[in-house]
């Protein structure tokens, strides 16, 4: 049974106190929103990899698949970083309110990321110009994993995710992300751990503090394409897919 919105919130509220208690973890960074899960009217579920074509996808500024991004076995999306040039990965196409579900497992130390909302090519380098990011890392090894909005789950420097949730290295992570207008949510492994308004007076604060102040269209897209982020560090992906809401 699926519960509400205003379920989860109270759910995650009383995790986060009960670990305050408990002198544990510190307090979810999540602002009391709505959130955006919803399935009432909900589309088709589309697959952007099945393990097999990479046609869903092209590099940032090139139509070619960067170097680098292979497909490894019969089921996974693998990046090598040894061969020269890379890039990132992302979707042909555009998406404004959806829900994206992907599994990801990341090598030791290793470092990676899944854009939404971002613009292609024109006037940008960078997919992370213009896109928010939910954090892909190894926590426990990678220096990023000293900040706490730098950490797997997070909304890359502007939220952090619930602590404690991630898998380590060389294990899979399930993610599901879902925005509905301004509202969006990251889930890991089943729970919810980061919710925010993108657009609001609180994102924009955030934003003006974080190391994208000085990026003018840095979120400001309600519909871009879908991102895979090449660190430079091995990275896997598997059973991708996303339905518009």
């Amino acid at each position: 049974m699926r519960s509400t919105p205003t379920l989860h919130w109270a759910l995650a509220l009383a995790v986060s106190l009960a670990a305050s208690a408990c002198g544990d973890a510190p307090t979810p960074d999540l602002d009391p929103i709505v959130t955006a899960a919803a399935d009432a009217d909900a589309g088709t579920w589309v697959t952007l990899f099945d393990g097999t074509s990479l046609d869903a996808w092209r590099g940032f500024s090139d139509e070619a698949i960067p170097p680098g991004w292979q497909i490894e076995g019969d089921s996974l999306l693998y990046f090598d970083p040894a061969p020269e040039g890379g890039g990132d990965l992302v979707t042909r196409e555009a998406y404004g309110d959806f829900e994206l579900e992907v599994a990801w497992k990341i090598s030791a130390c290793g470092n990676s990321g899944l854009f939404y909302r971002g613009a292609l090519g024109g006037d940008y380098d960078y997919i992370w110009q213009t896109a928010p990011e939910m954090q892909v890392l190894d926590d426990a090894c990678h220096p990023d994993g000293k900040y706490p909005s730098h950490r797997a789950g997070a909304n890359y420097d502007l939220y952090m995710a619930t602590p404690g949730v991630v898998k380590p290295a060389g294990e899979w992570n399930a993610v599901r992300i879902v925005a509905r207008g301004g509202a969006v949510e990251h889930w890991l492994n089943g729970e919810q751990v980061v919710a925010y308004e993108q657009g609001s007076e609180a994102w924009a604060a955030r934003v003006a503090a974080s190391k994208f102040r000085q990026m003018p269209a840095y979120g400001t897209l309600m519909r871009g394409a879908i991102g895979l982020q090449d660190h430079g560090d091995p990275v896997w992906f598997r059973d991708i897919r996303i339905r518009s809401l």
